[in-house]
């Protein structure tokens, strides 16, 4: 592959309460620590006691707090500071089994890993159309329509990730992306950049992507959509709970997700030292707006462009052509085109994106296109209407800071994280990073748990902030002042 790889670059029973606590405490200055013991020993993962039943009570705490926090930064920073501090000190079992809370890029590459090293998890994803996360592919049956609306590509330049992306060039499943791409300025001034790097696109769009990891497995359940609301350690284990109902028990956990959601589990979960770490994460909201067109996009002579970083309008970031991009063959349309917002627009506009507003759906729609229309230097409405047009929020898009760390892991826990933001904000730093936690825990399992100084990771790492566009990094992808010097050179 030319790549540019470089240095650098269950159902659980119910509780029964036995006669003698099997959880004890011991208080330490500030913090609680809560130190997690089983009564079964047993190492049987189909029949064992221990896995399909939760003997025991829940511990009795001193200071009793109330299981839920609510939803106000403040109260959830609080709590997750005061929280106490879980140590398992249970021996770890000969066939161990991880649940994995997030089934994107870099949950489902940590659970291809673990599988490698002969480890067996569960990825939890609320995903309702399929995994993958922001490898997200749109699909609308009518003609088809297809619209990449979260990836718009990807470079290489880790070995590791390009021995992933091999595969999907072996199996067809991915392709360069040969069309141009290029810098739109606010007026219709386009400037292409040059390709230092190849780029790369799925073939039928991202999501297909998520599957074909998930299809080089046989250890790795899959629930999905399930929304983990709690996890809970007892008995020597961790137990995930949806609202209330059971979703399973397991010797560690991973985090493969971010944002209020990860927050808020965190806030009471026994994990002060990660949650301390996810808090300082800042990450950007914006907007993505799906819009179907009858024919091309006037362009004024602009060099016909498949995707351009778009500059000086407020309202876009980016805009790509996907049907010239998936299908660069067809003559006709329908023109399926993704645009997205700036993080500063997004910020200014940002709604719950679970429940977006009529009202502010159709002010950023048409906010958004008279954005392209500025970004195309065409008079206000005269940008043809859309047929189809749909507009959906990434409230935790991409991270504006960063540890710069591969993975996070609290081995007195037994719980990680993984994603793009502990190393950047681009595909191949959230397959990194689940990678290699996958094999961090993988090690922590083989060393059988005991030498927990050797094994915490990332807990006290600083933050720096993130370089690169509004929608992620790319390997070879200059700004336009680099792109003036790039050219000044070859001249």
């Amino acid at each position: 592959m030319n790549a540019c790889r470089s240095s650098c670059a269950f159902v659980l029973q119910p509780i029964k309460t036995p006669k003698h606590p099997i959880l004890l405490f011991s208080r330490k200055p500030r913090n609680l620590t809560l130190i997690c013991k089983a009564e079964s020993k047993s190492n049987n993962l189909g029949g064992s006691s221990k896995r399909n039943a939760m003997e025991g009570r829940r511990p009795n705490r001193r200071n009793p707090r109330k299981s839920s926090y609510g939803t106000s930064r403040g109260s959830v920073l609080k709590k997750t500071f005061s929280q106490e501090q879980v140590v398992f000190t249970t021996p770890i079992p000969e066939d161990p089994i991880v649940a994995i809370i997030g089934g994107g890029l870099a949950g489902l590459t940590c659970a291809l890993n673990l599988e490698k090293r002969g480890v067996r998890s569960t990825v939890f994803d609320t995903g309702i159309h399929g995994l993958g996360g922001r490898m997200g592919t749109r699909v609308i049956d009518q003609q088809p329509l297809i619209f990449d609306h979260a990836a718009q590509f990807f470079t290489v330049g880790d070995s590791r990730f390009a021995e992933l992306v091999d595969g999907w060039l072996e199996k067809g499943l991915v392709q360069q992306w040969q069309g141009l791409i290029g810098e739109l300025e606010v007026g219709g001034r386009f400037v292409s950049l040059p390709s230092l790097c190849p780029r790369y696109i799925g073939v039928n769009g991202m999501r297909p992507l998520a599957d074909s990891i998930l299809s080089q497995t046989s250890m790795v359940n899959v629930m999905r959509p399930c929304w983990i609301s709690k996890l809970d350690p007892f008995n020597g284990m961790w137990h995930l709970s949806e609202n209330g109902k059971p979703c399973g028990q397991f010797d560690a956990i991973v985090i493969a997700h971010n944002g209020k959601c990860a927050n808020r589990l965190l806030a009471s979960s026994g994990l002060p030292l990660i949650a301390r770490q996810m808090k300082r994460l800042e990450l950007s909201a914006i907007w993505a707006l799906l819009a179907a067109f009858e024919d091309p996009l006037p362009t004024r002579g602009i060099t016909s462009f498949e995707g351009a970083f778009v500059k000086g309008v407020d309202a876009v970031s980016w805009m790509a052509n996907n049907t010239k991009k998936l299908f660069p063959s067809q003559s006709s349309g329908p023109y399926c085109w993704t645009f997205f917002s700036t993080a500063a627009y997004g910020k200014q506009n940002k709604v719950p994106q679970e429940n977006i507003p009529k009202v502010t759906a159709e002010r950023v729609t048409a906010s958004m296109l008279e954005g392209v229309e500025s970004a195309l230097g065409l008079s206000k409405g005269s940008l043809q209407r859309p047929f189809y047009t749909r507009v959906q929020l990434w409230g935790a898009a991409l991270p504006k800071n960063t540890p710069g760390i591969p993975c996070i892991f609290d081995p007195q826990g037994r719980a990680g994280i993984c994603g793009d933001w502990l190393l950047g904000s681009n595909m191949e730093s959230a397959a990194l990073s689940g990678m290699a936690l996958a094999n961090h825990i993988a090690d922590y399992f083989q060393s059988g748990g005991s030498q927990l100084d050797e094994f915490a990771i990332g807990l006290h790492d600083e933050f720096h902030p993130v370089e690169g566009h509004d929608i992620g990094q790319f390997l070879g992808v200059q700004s336009n002042k680099e792109v003036t010097e790039f050219q000044a050179c070859r001249t």
